[in-house]
């Protein structure tokens, strides 16, 4: 479902004998036969290197190391990437930073539903969790030609990850998925079917047409719903209820997603004033809508509050200490979203609009932790605002800061 992750380069380098003279100088390198029957690059083309033992000027895909070229791709031995290369492509096609805006979903449904999480919302996430990233390789596997052209440096046009693995693995996320919503019991196993196959309808058909942003945001609503059923469990009424009362935090983390996808359409080519306007309007109904507590709640909801459990009091409103947090977080979620926004309606060029989806991106945990609030989940509300900074963290320990749902 997801500017790119990649470095700017990704094309192998192939030494040809007559161009990769290494005499002299402090290191010696032996040219095998396998290199001796590579196709030599013309004369001149980067990456060639003169006789002398000084590396030519601007020569910028040489091997720092085995396996490694001075871009930091991983280079391709006999056709197939070393283990810890295979790693690193993998985690890019999957974009693995993406992943700490998931678990919101599960739990802000879990909190409109006015139910405490357990085994079956861990369930939950687990299912989220794989079918996102079965969207993610799915993403790249269809789009691998139009990749060639915009994005050569991602993982399959570069020949990294093939397109066959891409695909399988798919396919067996998404299998995983499904299993681990039955797992949580019917009502989930219900919510996450039509979700999968919204994604799979969004990557290979609904993309590139009108009904794309409205499909990426049906499916980020049906994974705060999934959440909600698999915590309530069971098939009765009282499930069914927490579901519907979850509708509302489904719409708007929806309405946040549409504004987002709509953005990206233009990453690649920036030029639209119009998206980034929109999105910044949306952001600031959202905050307004995010950070108030909820009105009296359906008699589903509070039928699925169980005693002691957090959720509303006995009028149906969340605790009043929960007001302050929702705002505080729906502020939070503002101000990472608009400025962005801002910035690319201002200059719609492809790095501010690339800007503009990853503030999307990332605005989108503090919008979680602010539904979540919203309900009167405290604690809950601030497991999901931890996962920013977790996420922050672990994109510049893995180097991928720029994340894209396209």
């Amino acid at each position: 479902m997801p500017a790119d992750t990649g470095p700017d380069e990704a094309t192998p380098e192939v030494h040809g004998l007559d161009a990769a003279v290494r005499a002299g100088a402090a290191v010696t390198e032996t040219v095998t036969e396998t290199e001796d029957r590579a196709a030599a690059p013309p004369a001149g083309a980067p990456g060639t290197r003169a006789s002398s033992s000084r590396p030519a000027a601007g020569a910028d895909r040489r091997r720092i190391a085995p396996g490694v070229t001075t871009t930091g791709v991983p280079a391709l031995e006999d056709g197939v990437a070393p283990r810890a290369g295979r790693a690193a492509a993998w985690a890019e096609l999957l974009r693995l930073p993406a992943l700490f805006t998931v678990p919101g979903d599960a739990l802000a449904g879990a909190a409109a539903a006015g139910a405490r999480p357990g085994p079956r919302t861990l369930l939950a996430i687990g299912s989220s969790l794989c079918l996102y990233e079965a969207g993610m390789a799915l993403n790249d596997w269809a789009d691998r030609a139009e990749d060639a052209v915009e994005r050569p440096h991602r993982p399959i046009p570069s020949g990294r990850v093939r397109p066959a693995a891409a695909l399988t693995a798919a396919g067996a996320l998404t299998g995983a998925g499904l299993a681990l919503a039955a797992g949580a019991g019917r009502p989930a196993l219900a919510v996450a079917t039509p979700l999968a196959a919204t994604v799979w309808a969004y990557d290979l058909k609904l993309k590139h047409t009108p009904a794309g942003p409205p499909a990426m945001a049906a499916a980020r609503g049906l994974d705060l719903l999934l959440g909600a059923a698999a915590t309530g469990g069971g098939t009765g009424a009282a499930t069914w209820g927490g579901t519907r009362a979850a509708l509302p935090s489904a719409a708007l983390l929806g309405c946040h997603t549409l504004a987002v996808t709509a953005v990206s359409r233009r990453e690649t080519t920036g030029g639209s004033v119009l998206a980034p306007l929109a999105a910044l309007a949306t952001t600031g109904a959202l905050a307004l809508l995010a950070g108030h507590r909820r009105p009296r709640l359906p008699a589903g909801r509070r039928a699925a509050a169980a005693p002691g459990l957090p959720g509303p009091g006995p009028a149906g409103r969340p605790p009043r200490a929960t007001g302050p947090l929702a705002a505080a977080l729906a502020a939070a979620y503002a101000v990472t979203a608009a400025r962005p926004y801002a910035h690319a309606a201002l200059n719609p060029s492809p790095q501010l609009t690339q800007r503009a989806v990853g503030g999307g991106i990332r605005a989108t945990v503090p919008l979680q932790a602010a539904l979540a609030a919203r309900s009167g989940a405290t604690a809950t509300s601030l497991l999901v605002a931890a996962l920013a900074p977790a996420g922050r963290r672990f994109a510049r320990r893995a180097g991928m800061r720029k994340v894209s749902i396209t």
